[in-house]
């Protein structure tokens, strides 16, 4: 017997059949137009970079432990993108002298991980990423907290699903030095501790802050400090909150669409200030969706011009989780609208010529590839969803006409040929 190679894809990976992919056509679908109408242009890149570029700024979880990498014939050391970010600040600091800042940029990447396969996480994801370069100003906090809430309206979300809990690593800088007592060389260890604060037990937590050289009295006060909410600023001096855009957020009108959170950080090592996540409010899903941030100096990997960004990510795996949760999820289309049928197989070429002025009307039509019984043909034209089949027969076609059907109601009539198109959309209406 032959020894046949495995049918299931690569762990962690995932095939979309056409029924699947069509839910994600429709879902990106939205995704796209929200961003184009905020006039974010759609940009791409190699999925193979440099693997320095993620070692040095995308933090040890992803340099370490999730970095598919491998070695060229010319010895260069290689990855496959696990995120975005740094490929388009690359591109960014690579064309700097011919774009006009500041710049809105969007992409949806394919993006690979050597990551433990579970619920909300695969090994390759897709990822629709939004950015802006080139502005300090906190007009961009405000645009890109707007953008995330239309881009979650444009797949059905209402505001009630969904909470976009934000902070300021400058702000979380000095609450957990001036508040909490945490040395400058402990900053980035209890940084990490914080963004693992609500995915342990408490026991744990105190074990690994003992760890990183907090005393029970500072691990009482961090828990104090993150717990604190909106109230913490209050004890926060001046001086930091004035250069803050999230504080300039929270004192505008555009208040409402964030929520400060000191527990918020983000795991990547590029963000200098504004983090922010977006959460499912369902108790069934109670999780982050996707995030953001910003980050002053990404691009001075590769030039020495200041070009700060700000932007965010958005995985496929948590949102379709998301859209499942909430019942969001958009059927499948069907193959086709039309089905052009010959009753025999000298018809054929005239089955073409009717289905080429249906497509060139806009309709997605077929014709059969191997001819059958009329009555088979009619069952396939209906598995497949369509909603009318065009019969072309002896008779008719040397007449000029053709005969139209509804598969729903199984009416029909015969038709001239040059009014097939108009009769077929009637019916499709």
């Amino acid at each position: 017997m032959p020894e046949y190679l495995p049918t299931a894809p690569y762990r962690g990976t995932r095939d979309f059949l056409p029924p699947e992919m069509s839910v994600r056509t429709q879902v990106f679908g939205h995704l796209y137009d929200v961003l184009e109408r905020y006039g974010y242009q759609r940009y791409d890149g190699p999925v193979l970079e440099s693997a320095e570029i993620y070692e040095r700024k995308s933090g040890q979880e992803i340099a370490d432990q999730q970095l598919y990498t491998l070695t060229d014939r010319g010895g260069r050391r290689l990855a496959l993108r696990p995120e975005m970010t740094p490929s388009v600040a690359r591109m960014i600091a690579g064309n700097a002298g011919s774009l006009q800042f500041p710049v809105r940029w969007y992409s949806h990447p394919n993006c690979h991980r050597y990551e433990r396969p579970q619920r909300g996480r695969v090994r390759e994801h897709w990822q629709i990423n939004a950015d802006i370069f080139g502005s300090d100003s906190a007009n961009c906090e405000i645009e890109i907290f707007e953008l995330v809430h239309d881009l979650m309206r444009g797949v059905g979300a209402t505001d009630d699903m969904f909470v976009v809990r934000a902070n300021d690593r400058n702000l979380l800088s000095s609450a957990l030095t001036d508040l909490v007592g945490v040395t400058a060389e402990q900053l980035p260890q209890v940084f990490g501790l914080v963004d693992r604060w609500e995915k342990y037990d408490r026991e744990t937590l105190a074990t690994q802050a003992e760890e990183i050289g907090l005393p029970d009295k500072q691990f009482e006060k961090l828990g104090d400090v993150l717990g604190a909410g909106t109230a913490l600023l209050d004890e926060l001096p001046e001086q930091v909150k004035e250069t803050s855009n999230l504080v300039k957020v929270l004192a505008n009108e555009a208040a409402g669409l964030v929520r400060f959170d000191p527990m918020i950080v983000r795991g990547l090592a590029y963000y200098t200030s504004t983090v922010f996540e977006v959460f499912d409010t369902s108790p069934e899903n109670n999780r982050a969706l996707f995030g953001g941030g910003r980050y002053s100096d990404l691009a001075g990997m590769f030039t020495s011009q200041q070009i700060p960004g700000i932007g965010f990510g958005m995985g496929d795996v948590t949102l379709m989780d998301f859209l499942g949760t909430h019942g969001l999820t958009p059927q499948p289309r069907s193959e086709v609208d039309v089905v052009v049928i010959p009753v025999a197989e000298e018809l054929a070429g005239a089955a073409r010529q009717v289905a080429t002025e249906l497509r060139g009307a806009g309709m997605r039509t077929s014709t059969p590839l191997e001819l059958r019984k009329l009555g088979k043909e009619l069952g396939r034209a209906d598995k497949a969803g369509a909603k009318v089949v065009v019969i072309v027969g002896q008779e008719d076609w040397a007449a000029g006409n053709v005969t139209v059907r509804s598969l729903a109601t199984r009416e029909q009539r015969v038709v001239a040929l040059t009014e097939a198109a108009a009769a077929v959309a009637e019916l499709l209406a």
